[in-house]
């Protein structure tokens, strides 16, 4: 186990490069990624339905870094803030490789034109069961990381912080079941980080596994979580998980999907490449799935562990690099 260094370069550039990775094949089913004239994706590509060039990162790297430059310039998680950023790049551009928003979800868009209309916090977020896709949990590490090192610093307590990042993500997505989902990834964050700022000589598995216990545990004071909570039971013993064959693991856009096809790659993989490439050569939404895996895996393994051929196509490197050190430097 290595030694912390920026929590916020290992974390935010393990998710944009997995975003970048993703990008080339997103939408290709598993089987069409496999049966390509050049196989599965084994490095940065270029291409795509969007034709981007290698090492482009998308809309979850954008509204992920939207929501970093404002905790930067806040020092706070700002609602309004945020989601006036997210303003700023649908219609500006802002945050993007190059100038311009791409790969929007439609309930993120909605909910940012709903915004920009009538800029209300408590009502621009989707209700419905349709809001349950991942355009949340794909952008919330940087809340976490920030909830993360305020807790460690004992200046707040879980259940503001789960409350904050429950309204984080209802900007979008404001289903329980979204909310809790990204309440089950900050503590998976936090238990992992724990054992890196500790130097414990414990395994990805179990740091997952202790994190899964605490938001179980979180979640289930409330008996009126657990009918939600049932939608993630799969993830209850991760040691049963893992064994799950890849044909039972699915990689859609719905959060759960998500979550599960993430947390999958992290278990049955032993590097942060290794996991990259086995989220988005699942196919389907291969870009958020591997950003949501590529926070985790950052973090654990540190940005040291991002190939630098990987690295050295990023566009906006060093933009992005000083980005992350807001915080710390």
């Amino acid at each position: 186990m290595r030694i912390m260094k920026n929590i916020w370069l290992d974390g935010m550039m393990g998710l944009i490069v997995g975003d970048a990775l993703g990008v080339p094949v997103q939408f290709l089913s598993r089987s069409e990624i496999k049966n390509r004239p050049e196989g599965p994706v084994t490095g940065m590509e270029a291409g795509g339905v969007y034709h981007m060039p290698e090492g482009t990162w998308s809309d979850d790297s954008s509204m992920a870094l939207a929501t970093l430059a404002s905790i930067i310039d806040k020092r706070a998680v700002d609602p309004a803030d945020i989601m006036t950023r997210f303003v700023s790049w649908e219609l500006h551009g802002e945050y993007t490789p190059f100038g311009e928003a791409f790969d929007q979800g439609i309930t993120c868009t909605n909910a940012i034109y709903r915004f920009a209309g009538n800029p209300d916090i408590k009502t621009c977020g989707a209700t419905g069961e349709y809001a349950n896709g991942n355009g949340a949990l794909m952008r919330i590490l940087p809340v976490c990381l920030y909830y993360y090192d305020r807790q460690k610093a004992g200046d707040i307590s879980v259940e503001e912080a789960i409350a904050s990042i429950h309204e984080i993500a209802g900007l979008t997505h404001n289903h329980i079941r979204s909310n809790m989902c990204c309440g089950m990834y900050y503590f998976m964050v936090k238990n992992v980080l724990d054992g890196v700022v500790k130097n414990e000589r414990r395994n990805l598995k179990s740091l997952l596994q202790a994190g899964m216990e605490e938001g179980l545990q979180y979640y289930r004071r409330d008996a009126g979580n657990l009918s939600e909570l049932s939608h993630l039971n799969r993830l209850y013993r991760l040691s049963e998980f893992e064994n799950v064959p890849e044909e039972q693991i699915k990689s859609s856009g719905y959060v759960v999907d998500s979550i599960e096809a993430s947390i999958w790659c992290l278990l049955t993989t032993s590097s942060y490449n290794e996991c990259m490439l086995k989220a988005v050569n699942l196919g389907e939404d291969t870009d958020t799935v591997a950003a949501i895996a590529g926070g985790l895996a950052g973090l654990y393994y540190g940005y040291e562990a991002i190939p630098e051929e990987w690295l050295s196509v990023i566009r906006k490197r060093e933009w992005l690099e000083e980005m992350c050190c807001g915080l710390t430097c």
